[in-house]
Order: C-alpha cells, then sequence, then structure tokens
C-alpha cells in the first residue's frame, strides 16, 4: 500500500513539473480582426481571418506587410 501511494505521489509530481514547464512555451494570441478589412471593403469573416492569421505565422515576419500582401487593408 505504501508503494502505491509513493508511485502515485511521484507521478503527480512529475505531471505538476511537466504542466509548469509547457505553459511559458505558450504562442502569443492573434491579432484581432476589428481593424481590418479585405479589398472589397467588407470585414473579413472570423474563419477568413484565422487562416489570414495562420498564413502569416507559417510565412514569419511582420503580421501587418503580411496581410497587405494577402489584400487586407487598415480600416479608416
Amino acid at each position: 500500500m505504501l508503494r502505491r501511494t509513493l508511485i502515485v505521489l511521484a507521478f503527480a509530481a512529475l505531471t505538476g513539473c511537466a504542466e509548469i514547464e509547457t505553459a511559458g512555451t505558450a504562442t502569443a494570441p492573434a491579432p484581432d480582426s476589428a481593424g481590418w478589412v479585405m479589398s472589397s471593403g467588407r470585414r473579413p469573416s472570423k474563419a477568413e481571418f484565422t487562416a489570414f492569421a495562420a498564413t502569416c505565422e507559417m510565412k514569419g515576419g511582420a503580421t501587418d506587410a503580411c496581410f497587405a500582401n494577402l489584400g487586407l487593408k487598415k480600416a479608416q
């Protein structure tokens, strides 16, 4: 019984440490779609903007320039 308790406690401690280590590796939040419009003048849907943000994340670099290359522009 004591051996089983020690194994459970050791597992719980290791799981807790792993959770703490991965918490620091979270990615930055995606930019907000509020200030962007497509070249047609309409605002992108949440799904469209998520796709644009994912594309820019894969390419790397500045998001504003990437959005402009994909046809988005800042709303006025």
